[in-house]
């Protein structure tokens, strides 16, 4: 009667794990989507050439924030020569661990940054890995988080929502280059791939 009554427990729980993991897959995929259809850079047939790794839960990572006491304007080159280079701020750090590998991301803020600007409380991280020139975009990948985000000094990152920058479909655009110090030392196999069409 023991063994069974392990044996449903145990069957219990890998079936609700198993739901769990269904249902994270299944919002990324609808995330995924709704990013290809509503594009603002590619268009029509194109978008079929957008291209992502399997979904993978380990990517989505517990970080602790740290808020930077340097906010020394950050002047980022960008790709483009119309403005060479951005303006941000280092807004804090984040420390996280990745297949037993520690890491961090510097976070960036906007400059100069309003009370009644719409994108005051948007922070911007780039970055580089394994993966940059390879499976995925030559000069780096992007996420999006919200200063709201942040609550008693962590935030959730998901790097299987990397998403490229514009400069990478087409040309014409100013897109930040991610500094040195954003370079990750392992392969993040989640996220945005390069895009499978020619752009140059």
């Amino acid at each position: 009667m023991k063994s069974l009554l392990t044996t449903i427990l145990l069957l219990t729980a890998t079936c609700c794990f198993a739901q769990k993991n269904k249902t994270y897959n299944d919002s990324l995929k609808a995330y995924q989507q709704q990013y290809v259809s509503s594009h603002e850079v590619v268009k029509g047939g194109d978008r079929k050439y957008f291209r992502f790794f399997t979904i993978d839960k380990n990517f989505k990572v517990l970080c602790r924030f740290e808020r930077s006491a340097d906010t020394s304007v950050v002047r980022m080159k960008t790709s483009g020569k119309t403005i060479p280079q951005k303006d941000f701020r280092r807004y804090g750090k984040l420390i996280f661990i990745i297949h037993d590998t520690t890491l961090q991301l510097t976070v960036y803020q906007s400059t100069p940054v309003k009370q009644n600007d719409p994108y005051k409380d948007y922070l911007f991280i780039p970055f580089t890995d394994l993966t940059t020139g390879e499976a995925t975009y030559g000069s780096g990948r992007y996420i999006d988080i919200f200063t709201t985000d942040i609550k008693n000094n962590e935030v959730v990152i998901d790097f299987n929502k990397a998403y490229n920058p514009y400069c990478a479909y087409t040309t014409g655009y100013n897109c930040p280059i991610p500094p040195r110090e954003n370079y990750l030392a392992i392969a993040i196999n989640a996220g945005e791939k390069a895009f499978a069409k020619a752009t140059h």
